[in-house]
């Protein structure tokens, strides 16, 4: 299985078009978790991740990505 982070500048539009996919900077990755790990690493760099689509079918927007990552700080400040 394979997941794709598209990232670009910070600011950058909310909704990727397919054919803009084509134009973006993109990291691939073996697991949902090291996916996620990234998307939060890039959000320390000055950039956003945008989009992370998987063979298996996820689609998560950066509203999604956001808000999942929100979560798993939420969690690991808790244990």
């Amino acid at each position: 299985m394979q997941y794709r982070v598209y990232s670009g500048p910070a600011g950058a539009t909310q909704a990727v078009a397919p054919l803009e996919k084509d134009k973006l900077l993109f990291k691939e990755f073996g697991a949902l978790d090291e996916a996620f790990a990234w998307a939060q690493h890039v959000g320390t760099t000055g950039r956003v991740a945008l989009l992370i689509e998987g063979d298996d079918g996820t689609h998560l927007t950066k509203h999604e990505i956001a808000s999942a990552l929100r979560h798993r700080e939420g969690q690991s400040a808790s244990v």
